[in-house]
């Protein structure tokens, strides 16, 4: 497990020493001056490669006998009116993947105090340390036969500020936030063989520890609440349903002041299709399917961790969709917990199911300023974004734009589809009150999400389609190929930027 730590601005005395360069081939201080110190070593290696500074470029130089260490590792930062937090970010986890690529074990970083530069020096040491920590996060606990040089080698790292203090004081809310994105990772990343409705439900109640009220409802009681949408797609599954409510009541108040703000996750914990099976191949992916409840709890952590001022609802609708004697049918009609009655032409669109209950609940229950569902939800927002956006539908434009400007400032990219009457109607059932699939492929993800807005009565609501982004197939400078966490930073930052008090 790696160490990040803050220092004071010196001379580590074995490793690598990071130190940045600008665009055009511009040293910051610390590499100015260690070159001055080698006579001239890292202008002549630059002037013999092609490194000129862009941003995310690296050069790696053996270090000269006077400096007593292995390596400089020449950094490129780009423009610096560019280095912002994100840019800061990206920095961290991009060194450490170089590090490990190179088998170091230690490493110290310098950041120079850069005119032009968006951030305060202790801001840039914080962020840089968290891109580091983000990155160098390794789901590994079911690999026994590695070999040592397959293992990550970086185990201490150094960030050089000249207010290591204050480095520190910025980085400890991040280090929370990280912790949030690694519990969803990890939540993510396990096998439907061991996180399944029951134990997902059990992973969130050591949030109990940072002061999260945690109560889990069972098959029992969630039929006697009439949640029979949900119900319905577990009920071939050996694996109870399971419904989780976490409080994070951080932000105090009373009656309308203590509105919370909300958060609904899809928690399928695997999805074969049901009777409406998928085909085969690839199938072994929707372990993931679970990925919006698992970003539900690894928010609750991150805001409790911070101690965020704000109350915030987590609810996750935890079931295992499986084929079976007992399991739903195509045409089945089911009564929803809102009075809805919904015939199920398709039981692999079976996460709207879930969501319409745990909406319904939410809104009913807990009157929030706002909810926020997250869902592995379609394919088809999978065809029209790929994996660099979610989609994102809304009835409120504020909400919308508040949700697309945080996801721009931490790189997790929103893009907003449309929602109207039109679509809304092609859910209209003839059997029943809606029907869970429009029937044809055309516009599909948008359909879903009509199909969701009619369970939230009328709340400030918005549709997070994380299907594309929830798990990625290679590195990103702060991601690793796998679970991505997608939705945990994004909505921290909504809070901290907006819903505070």
């Amino acid at each position: 497990m790696m160490k990040i730590a803050f220092a004071e601005s010196s001379r580590p005395k074995s490793g690598t020493i990071v130190v940045g360069v600008l665009e055009e081939q511009k040293l910051t201080p610390t590499a100015a001056a260690l070159d001055k110190e080698t006579g001239g070593a890292l202008k002549r290696a630059i002037a013999a490669s092609r490194f000129t500074g862009r941003k995310d470029e690296v050069l790696g130089v053996l270090a000269p006998a006077q400096l007593s260490l292995g390596r400089v590792l020449l950094l490129g930062l780009g423009k610096a009116s560019a280095l912002d937090a994100t840019a800061m970010q990206g920095f961290g986890g991009n060194v450490v993947a170089q590090l490990n690529s190179v088998g170091e074990s230690a490493a110290a970083v310098a950041l120079d105090r850069i005119e032009d530069m968006k951030l305060k020096p202790a801001e840039a040491a914080a962020h840089f340390a968290f891109g580091a920590t983000l990155r160098g996060y390794r789901f590994d606990r079911y690999r026994t036969k590695e070999k040592p040089e397959q293992k990550p080698s970086l185990k201490t790292l150094d960030v050089m500020s000249r207010d290591a203090a204050a480095a520190r004081r910025a980085f400890a809310p991040l280090k929370e936030v990280a912790e949030g994105v690694f519990l969803t990772r990890d939540l993510v990343s396990e096998p439907a063989n061991v996180i399944y409705p029951e134990t997902l439900a059990a992973a969130a109640r050591p949030l109990t520890k940072l002061g999260v009220e945690v109560e889990v409802l069972d098959e029992r009681q969630m039929k006697k609440l009439g949640m029979n949408a949900l119900l319905g797609v577990g009920q071939g599954s050996v694996r109870p349903p399971r419904l989780v409510v976490m409080q994070w009541k951080g932000g105090g108040g009373r009656g309308k002041a203590a509105q919370p703000v909300a958060f609904i996750g899809k928690g399928v914990t695997f999805d074969t299709g049901g009777i409406s099976i998928k085909p085969s191949d690839g199938m072994w992916d929707m372990k993931w399917d679970m990925g919006g409840a698992g970003v539900v709890i690894g928010l609750m952590r991150a805001l409790a961790g911070r101690k965020a001022k704000v109350n915030a609802v987590g609810v996750i609708g935890l079931v295992e969709n499986m084929p079976s004697g007992a399991a739903q049918r195509p045409g089945d009609i089911v009564a929803s917990l809102s009075g809805q009655t919904i015939e199920v032409l398709n039981t692999d669109a079976e996460g709207r199911l879930v969501l319409a209950d745990a909406l319904w609940y939410c809104q009913d229950r807990f009157k929030p300023k706002f909810m926020v569902d997250l869902a592995t939800l379609t394919g088809a927002i999978i065809i029209a974004l790929g994996s660099e956006h979610a989609g994102l539908f809304s009835n409120n434009d504020e909400l919308a734009g508040r949700l697309a400007e945080a996801g721009a400032a931490v790189g997790e990219k929103l893009w907003r589809m449309p929602l109207n009457e039109a679509y809304d109607r092609m859910m209209d059932s003839d059997a029943a009150d809606i029907k869970n699939i429009s029937g044809g492929r055309d516009a599909s993800s948008i359909t879903a999400a009509q199909f969701l807005q009619r369970f939230v009565n009328g709340v400030p609501w918005a549709h997070l389609d994380i299907a594309g982004t929830t798990w990625s197939k290679k590195d990103a400078p702060t991601v690793p190929k796998g679970a991505t966490a997608f939705g945990v930073r994004l909505l921290d930052r909504l809070v901290a930027e907006h819903y505070e008090s």
